[in-house]
């Protein structure tokens, strides 16, 4: 598979004019083809247990005829098999309820190439991978570690019957690894487009200073504490906020918080979704392009996303967010950054490190950028992950959840003791608001999503209060 090849757009436009032949000129059509090397070593108890690779073709095809809309798939371009693809679609379409609501098919537009992408990440091999979980393990120093490696190349054809097709390539790698002694863990995880950049031994290195530092946990009293809220923990603000938030279906609902034009969120705080931003493919699910989209802008919510349907449905153009389950769960941004506006509020690493870790929780700062957060924090704690998320009220976006991987009391600066973890109720649009983000670090991590092509990239936060309803068991 190379950027030379255009085997999925000729499977792509086989499949239209095939529709074209059985339905008729009236019969509108689209199809995404996508070739994909899917690979996945899991590790367990400090030993790889599980080593999976797929090798496919998938072939998405949507129909609207006589005001009826319905979709099939079918794997691999088999000798009868794109007739019979084309002919249960057919058949099903004749059945579906009429849809009013249909937008239409993307019409010929220009479609940025694929941003370059590592075909050594896309072909790697088991032996790569494995060579990967080995420096994990052994950087964790005897803890007991668990985790992945996985690997992913996507070369993609779409073609319409208004004309519009076009091709993308896009490879990415993730490492998600765990560290634990005596019921304390920590965790290290990141995403790449590019296997050569991880880095398995300095992720071991992290998880395992992470877990020793969170022994010995003591008991807080719930509250509201200022927080140093670390990427981890805030890639999953992100990924509710743009489930919830930025999502063009729930806003035409009524359903989300966003309100385009007005200051929801801290002035230090920008959103970009940024799909091209690496090996990302350069259109949607519907052939619309991709681009970067700026959803706040110095705390002033811009934007929310939209597929074709969402958009007509707000009197909008879609931005390129189709996805398999928009038509479900409405388009999301699957690409989302947070970075700071200029650069107020952005912290500085002169002379910070981890050293400001003392007595029980020594080590619980392993990098330079959320040692200067915490430096400046007077009582408060620092957090590592949030896990088990639940949305409990969408408009105003309250979630409930715990902590997980490491809680630490911070007291004039210093991480001093190992607090055991806590549960949680925060709207995550108040926790961001104005006044509320009292720092953003200036160094981000890309937090592999557990879809491939997904992440979020966030740096650590320092934040003016996080509510803290209670211990983790209520």
């Amino acid at each position: 598979m190379t950027a030379a090849d255009d085997a999925e757009l000729d499977v792509a436009g086989q499949v239209v004019e095939l529709v074209t032949r059985l339905a008729g000129p009236g019969a509108q059509a689209e199809v995404l083809v996508t070739r994909a090397e899917l690979a996945l070593t899991r590790f367990a108890n400090s030993a790889i247990h599980q080593n999976v690779a797929e090798s496919g073709m998938e072939i998405q095809l949507r129909v609207h005829l006589a005001g009826r809309t319905a979709a099939g798939s079918a794997h691999g371009a088999v000798p009868g098999g794109l007739p019979a693809l084309v002919e249960r679609v057919l058949a099903m379409v004749r059945f579906a309820p009429t849809d009013p609501a249909w937008p239409g098919l993307t019409p010929p537009v220009p479609v940025a190439a694929s941003p370059e992408w590592d075909a050594a990440t896309g072909y790697a091999g088991p032996d790569e991978r494995a060579a990967l979980v080995r420096a994990f393990v052994d950087a964790a120093g005897g803890l007991e570690t668990a985790g992945y490696c996985r690997t992913a190349l996507h070369a993609t054809g779409f073609a319409n019957s208004a004309g519009h097709a076009a091709q993308g390539y896009a490879a990415e790698a993730a490492m998600d690894g765990i560290a634990r002694i005596g019921g304390a863990d920590g965790t290290a995880r990141h995403w790449v487009d590019r296997l050569a950049d991880l880095d398995g031994a300095e992720l071991g290195r992290r998880a395992a200073t992470k877990a020793r530092a969170a022994a010995d946990p003591v008991e807080l009293p719930p509250g509201r504490y200022p927080v140093v809220l670390e990427p981890a923990a805030v890639a999953d603000l992100l990924e509710n906020l743009a489930w919830y938030g930025f999502n063009g279906k729930r806003y035409a609902e009524r359903q989300s918080f966003a309100e385009p034009g007005v200051a929801q969120l801290d002035q230090a705080v920008t959103l970009v979704d940024d799909p091209l931003g690496a090996s990302g493919l350069p259109f949607d699910l519907e052939g619309t392009p991709a681009r970067a989209l700026t959803l706040v802008d110095a705390g002033t919510t811009t934007a929310v996303v939209h597929d074709r349907r969402s958009a007509a449905e707000s009197g909008a153009e879609s931005t390129g967010h189709a996805w398999a389950g928009s038509a479900t769960f409405g388009p999301i941004p699957r690409n989302l950054r947070l970075v700071p506006s200029g650069t107020a509020g952005a912290a500085s690493t002169k002379g910070a490190g981890s050293a400001n870790a003392t007595g029980g929780g020594a080590g619980a700062v392993t990098d330079a950028d959320t040692a200067a957060l915490v430096s400046r924090m007077g009582r408060g704690l620092l957090v590592s992950d949030l896990w088990y998320t639940r949305v409990l009220e969408p408009k105003r976006l309250v979630v409930t959840g715990l902590t997980r991987n490491g809680v630490w009391l911070v007291e004039d600066g210093q991480v001093t003791r190992a607090v055991r973890d806590l549960r949680f109720t925060e709207s995550y649009p108040r926790a961001l608001g104005p006044g509320a983000v009292l720092e953003v670090g200036r160094r981000s991590v890309r937090v592999p999503d557990r879809w491939d092509g997904a992440w979020w990239e966030a740096p650590s936060l320092r934040l003016a209060s996080w509510n803290f309803t209670g211990g983790a068991s209520g």
